[in-house]
């Protein structure tokens, strides 16, 4: 099964087309061996920096720069409920290969 990530639902509906699936499955789309599914906007963002330090929390000239030893990520809020479906989707056993049909940037 192959899993193609689009960056829009459009996209997601345009591709599932030209490989011959027609139906939903909620957030995604199966058939002919593939699943199709899409972002929402950017689902993962770098981390506040009170998540690293609570000092950071409030902005001062002393606690600049603002530099972790390792970058932290955070999974955004409103779109929370995409990132749980396509993890789900990436992480089927039927799944051995995905495809990033999404812009470079």
């Amino acid at each position: 099964m192959q899993l193609v990530i689009t960056e829009k639902m459009s996209v997601g509906k345009s591709i599932a087309e030209v490989v011959g699936i027609t139906k939903m499955k909620g957030r995604y789309m199966e058939g002919n061996g593939y699943l199709v599914s899409w972002c929402v906007g950017h689902l993962v963002e770098l981390a506040q920096p009170e998540s690293y330090v609570e000092r950071w929390k409030k902005w001062t000239y002393g606690s600049l720069p603002v530099k972790p030893e390792k970058w932290q990520y955070e999974v955004k809020p409103d779109t929370r409920e995409q990132y749980e479906v396509l993890a789900g989707l990436m992480h089927r056993e039927d799944v051995d290969c995905v495809i990033c049909a999404t812009d470079v940037g």
